[in-house]
């Protein structure tokens, strides 16, 4: 499953792959319980392949961050929650991405990144992170 699926829903706790598409909206899955619901074109949705952190000098796609933070915990899930304090979760995210912007990057979207980053580890999804990396080399090639 790629990161393509892969959605976090404004309101709701966690994040949810797409099962199917209906005329008005989707059906998705909670990666949390397994439970289903329908989300409507009314409910703010953001696809994780299309969230971007800033740096001081670009926009680095969730996808490298995720990867990064995997390689330095060697796949296993993060010794730090996402309900840590504001100065932990900084430094935590300063070890991953040194370049951060910390004036458009809040505390609050890097307890989504590790909270993200933690449930896609407990689903075993962090591997299509490597593979879809890898099929955007060779359509580049």
């Amino acid at each position: 499953m790629s990161l393509d699926k892969i959605l976090s829903i404004s309101g709701k706790p966690g994040l949810f792959q797409i099962v199917t598409q209906t005329r008005t909206g989707a059906v998705v899955e909670s990666l949390i319980d397994k439970k289903r619901i329908t989300v409507g074109a009314h409910s703010n949705i953001s696809i994780l392949s299309e969230i971007a952190i800033y740096t001081l000098t670009e926009e680095v796609p969730l996808r490298k961050v995720l990867k990064i933070i995997k390689t330095k915990h060697n796949g296993e899930p993060t010794e730090i929650s996402h309900k840590a304090s504001k100065d932990e979760l900084e430094e935590f995210f300063f070890d991953i991405l040194s370049d951060y912007d910390e004036d458009r990057v809040y505390a609050s979207d890097i307890k989504k990144v590790v909270q993200w980053y933690n449930i896609l580890q407990k689903n075993d999804l962090l591997n299509t992170i490597e593979e879809e990396e890898t099929a955007d080399i060779s359509e580049e090639e």
